[in-house]
């Protein structure tokens, strides 16, 4: 029998969690309904907030990271209890490595409920939040209506502060249901707490950097995050400082400035030129795996780096740590340095300005030595493709690997699932962000990661979602693949059975095209321009560029 059955009261605990959420400014609801979270569905048809309703709860949690990496504002689901809340949990862990601000609304078991499973009722966990807490901020339980407004409250600003996050709300299937007596929320406020770097250390960190003769910079997520891409353009001027972009961080920085390393992590020249500096200044990002070029860098120079979470700081290497938000921790230091000097030929006979120029040539022509002809080409024309403002979300394929090196984001955004490396990002992250912007954007999967969001064509179809959907089809898990051929000669369990997605596409009412590799750049524009959303399935074996790690 279902919960809560009979006559709904006028208001219950539901609409106090709408209410406080529209007050905040919520204006879309990812998720899928649930048996005990009926209050909260119920108050929804009372609200203002248009619900997104996915298929798969996994799903939900994308796309509400991707409605709030597209349009800058708090992204927010609705979970039902047990199943549904740890179906969740991979998506959470996308945004909770990124720094994507979300509330999540789970509901739980009537308060008598809780913790008493010997009770043996539907969807009950031991500790429902405990499975939230590896992937999240923090966890609540709310156990009265009157404490939902400041709640929520709390955790949005916890949501929006650095290091940004998803943060977990529990409240009780009784607690949604039940009449309250609390007015109707009028307004709420949240603010984000104030991140600034200690002054000591802005002074240190100026010293360093205005004694170096080669500075260099990585900028990673962080700076993008926080809008520090001015600060670290008039900082990097200053100090002719050359300036890479972590994947996180891509378009953080001018792609063609001479100044440039443009995102080509992976390769062992740019390695190379960021162990030579005597000052490396490491923004937003823990210099981890894909950063270090797999721990393989080993730097020379002395070492800034700035994060807002404290983790983070020095936790691959020794460096002069300063915990601040990425843009307050910039602003100051730019503020601090002096007008840029003349540039001299400190890398070794040449300018900055030379060497990062000499550094690109390199990759080129290593680029060039390799038999990758198709899969430069099909690159460059998928970004021929996509207008310079357009949004891209990328799933963990073949084809992201590139673009995180390869792709100019211009003035569109560049989104993969690279913070925890989860398959099925792609797509419903892009729903998320067409649906709020309210134009189209791009998704990239391979044919092994599509299935894991292949139902959110539904999705698309329902609330009639902008998305284009490429769909660059292998055979397998082509990543997978290539990784164990090169490890052990050949590869177990790659190859899948998977649907002719163009015709399963169509049976979802949503219109799609095969095209051959050389045929992208016409299929993605023609796409491009309808309505609503599309598919582009590509039949292609695109590989990797050769390891780049190694010396």
């Amino acid at each position: 029998m279902s919960a809560g059955a009979g006559t709904a009261p006028a208001r219950n605990g539901g609409d106090l969690v709408v209410e406080t959420l529209e007050a905040l400014g919520a204006t879309k609801v990812f998720g899928i309904p649930g048996q005990h979270a009926l209050g909260l569905f119920d108050a929804l048809s009372r609200s203002r907030l248009e619900f997104i309703s996915s298929r798969v709860e996994n799903n939900s949690a994308f796309a509400a990271d991707g409605f709030s990496r597209a349009t800058g504002q708090v992204g927010v689901v609705f979970l039902s209890t047990g199943p549904g809340a740890l179906t969740a949990l991979a998506g959470l862990q996308e945004a909770y490595a990124t720094g994507v601000p979300l509330i999540v609304v789970a509901s739980q078991l009537p308060i008598e409920g809780l913790g008493a499973r010997r009770r043996g009722m539907l969807h009950q966990l031991d500790d429902q939040k405990a499975s939230a807490a590896n992937v999240t901020k923090s966890q609540r339980l709310i156990q009265h209506a009157s404490g939902i407004p400041s709640a929520i409250q709390d955790a949005w600003t916890e949501a929006i502060s650095s290091p940004m996050g998803p943060v977990w709300i529990e409240v009780p299937q009784n607690v949604l249901l039940n009449p309250v007596l609390v007015p109707a929320v009028e307004d709420a406020l949240a603010e984000p707490f104030d991140n600034p770097p200690r002054s000591e250390l802005v002074k240190e960190a100026v010293q360093w950097l205005s004694g170096a003769r080669r500075p260099a910079i990585i900028a990673g997520g962080g700076v993008r995050r926080s809008g520090a891409g001015q600060s670290l353009l008039s900082i990097a001027e200053k100090l002719h400082a050359p300036v890479i972009c972590t994947p996180g961080g891509n378009g953080a920085f001018p792609w063609e400035h001479p100044l440039s390393l443009q995102s080509w992590m992976e390769d062992r020249h740019m390695t190379d030129l960021l162990e030579d500096a005597d000052v490396l200044l490491v923004i937003g990002s823990s210099l981890g795996e894909v950063t270090s070029n797999y721990f393989t860098m080993a730097p020379r120079g002395r070492i800034i780096q700035i994060d807002a979470e404290p983790r983070v700081l020095e936790s691959n290497a020794p460096a002069l740590g300063i915990r601040a938000d990425a843009r307050q921790a910039l602003e100051a230091l730019d503020a601090a340095l002096p007008a840029a000097a003349a540039e001299l030929p400190d890398w070794h006979g040449q300018t900055a300005r030379e060497a990062v120029a000499a550094a690109l040539d390199r990759v080129q022509a290593r680029l060039d030595a390799q038999d990758l002809a198709l899969e430069r080409r099909f690159m460059a024309d998928i970004r021929a493709a996509v207008p310079d403002a357009m949004q891209t979300y990328w799933d963990m394929t073949i084809s992201a690997y590139w673009a995180w090196s390869c792709w100019d984001a211009r003035s569109g955004q560049f989104h993969s699932a690279q913070g925890a490396g989860g398959l099925g990002y792609g797509f419903p992250g892009a729903i998320g962000g067409a649906l709020g912007l309210g134009e189209r954007v791009l998704a990239v999967s391979g044919d092994g990661s599509a299935m894991y969001s292949i139902a959110e064509l539904a999705t698309a179809r329902q609330h009639d979602a902008a998305v284009t959907w490429l769909i660059v089809d292998d055979g397998g898990y082509g990543i997978l693949r290539e990784y164990m051929e090169d490890a052990f000669g050949k590869a177990t369990a790659t190859e899948l059975a998977r649907p002719d997605f163009v015709k399963l596409a169509e049976s979802f009412g949503v219109p799609a095209r095969r095209c051959s590799p050389a045929g992208i750049r016409e299929a993605l524009e023609e796409s491009f321009t309808a309505e609503g959303p599309n598919v582009v399935v590509v039949e292609a074996r695109i590989g990797l560029f050769a390891p780049t790690h190694l010396a």
